[in-house]
């Protein structure tokens, strides 16, 4: 199956988690893959193990609108179109408002937040030339509170609604927009987790499948979405979380 033969799929956060394996996704699909990032080591690490040389690597902070900019502007003059943007670069920051920092704040709106504003606005008149679509990664803290983490939820939350409003403001261009929702999923960012036995266990009890994720589950629905497969839906934010988001939150009960 090669849906993205030729097309060039821009995903930002390609060195790491779910950008990284959105990356070779899309390569094994036949798309020439513009993997971005702020570690070049990284992104050729990344590089290293994708399934095809159609590759391009380019440096940039997507919390800067000034490398955002110059990053479309450079992409299209290499390639002359965009097919595919994934909003794949993210942080997370824990700890309660009296405990986070004004930096910390200032930190993940940027990235999470600011970063897919930057990128939609400076990408969207070559995906309206090409048609294309955008997929974001959001979170199931993007549709729901968590403990602790009011920061991320409100960056998650703005990128699920930011979906939303794009996808119904440039639908008649021909662009589709829509996010993917993962719950827990074993990236860098996951580590933590992954080593707390007790904690894995509680995620176990409230997630169905009764896992986590690993990325490559969460690529394959990006890959979905941006396909001509799902030419059909638009502004959707899919949950990708093992059935986490079905329930109404009260305890198993037999």
């Amino acid at each position: 199956m090669n849906r993205f033969t030729d097309k060039v799929v821009v995903v930002t956060g390609a060195g790491s988690g779910m950008g990284a394996a959105s990356a070779r996704r899309f390569a094994k699909e036949g798309a020439i893959v513009v993997l971005v990032g702020r570690t070049k080591e990284k992104l050729e690490k990344v590089a290293s193990t994708l399934s095809s040389t159609q590759y391009y690597i380019h440096l940039a902070d997507v919390s800067s609108a000034q490398d955002v900019e110059r990053m479309a502007s450079v992409i299209e003059d290499k390639f002359g179109r965009v097919d595919v943007l994934v909003n794949g670069a993210g942080v997370v920051v824990q700890g309660k408002v009296t405990e986070a920092s004004l930096d910390d704040w200032q930190k993940i709106m940027a990235i999470d937040l600011s970063g897919v504003f930057y990128c939609t606005r400076f990408f969207m008149p070559a995906l309206i030339k090409s048609k294309g679509n955008i997929v974001n990664i959001s979170s199931v803290s993007g549709m729901g509170g968590d403990w602790g983490m009011s920061f991320y939820n409100a960056a998650k939350g703005g990128v699920t609604n930011f979906t939303r409003s794009i996808a119904m403001d440039h639908g008649k261009d021909g662009v589709r927009v829509n996010a993917v929702c993962p719950s827990l999923t074993f990236t860098e960012m996951a580590a933590g987790i992954k080593d707390n036995q007790p904690l894995l266990d509680k995620f176990a009890e409230r997630i169905p499948l009764g896992r986590g994720a690993e990325p490559e589950e969460i690529a394959d629905v990006i890959a979905f979405l941006a396909s001509h497969d799902a030419r059909f839906v638009t502004g959707v934010n899919l949950p990708v979380d093992g059935g986490l988001s079905a329930s109404n939150g009260q305890p198993p009960q037999a």
